[in-house]
């Protein structure tokens, strides 16, 4: 394998989406009800993710969707993790951003989210994950989501919980830049 060969294999490897695991391949262990009362690794986060996953009771009524405003839904907050429901339509995006000093996790319950890892040789990278799959990412990781399917729902889990988030914006001439934002702000993409 060439030096270029190299590069471009961990480059693939640092895409977080493209090692989306099976949400039935995690044990039904960690739950809402008994978090550990410290901030959670990304493998902690995926479990909780896919059990919380296995568990629409708790968050089916909150479903709905808005192709205007994407809709969430804190479904947990305390002072080591929290945890959303979010709801896609194809017309959601979320624009570039970061969780600051946040790792998090992912689960696709239903429909296919894209997520979206900007290169600085090709551009942007889409992989998709379909329903049925779960992957997390570090504070460092800077990507965009969107859902592709008519009606998707994902639940995303935090650790330490989202304070601030940075959103960044590509100009014309390629620049970037990144503006502070609360956790709480809707993610949609800056002109």
């Amino acid at each position: 394998m060439g030096a270029g060969e190299l590069t471009l294999e961990r480059e693939r490897a640092a895409v977080p989406a493209e090692r989306a695991a099976d949400l039935a391949s995690y044990p039904a262990g960690l739950t809402l009800d008994g978090l550990p009362g410290r901030d959670l690794t990304q493998a902690e986060l995926e479990e909780l993710v896919a059990g919380i996953s296995a568990d629409p009771e708790r968050w089916q009524h909150l479903v709905g969707y808005d192709a205007e405003e994407r809709v969430y839904v804190s479904l947990h907050r305390d002072a080591h993790v929290d945890v959303w429901l979010l709801c896609w339509t194809p017309e959601n995006d979320t624009g570039w951003h970061d969780h600051d000093v946040s790792s998090g996790a992912v689960a696709v319950v239903a429909g296919e989210l894209a997520e979206n890892n900007l290169t600085l040789v090709g551009g942007s990278r889409e992989t998709r994950v379909p329903a049925g799959k779960v992957f997390s990412f570090g504070g460092d990781h800077i990507h965009r989501l969107n859902g592709t399917a008519d009606r998707s729902i994902s639940v995303h889990a935090y650790s330490p919980p989202l304070w601030r988030m940075g959103q960044y914006a590509v100009s014309e001439a390629g620049v970037l830049r990144r503006i502070s934002l609360s956790y709480a702000d809707e993610l949609r993409p800056v002109d």
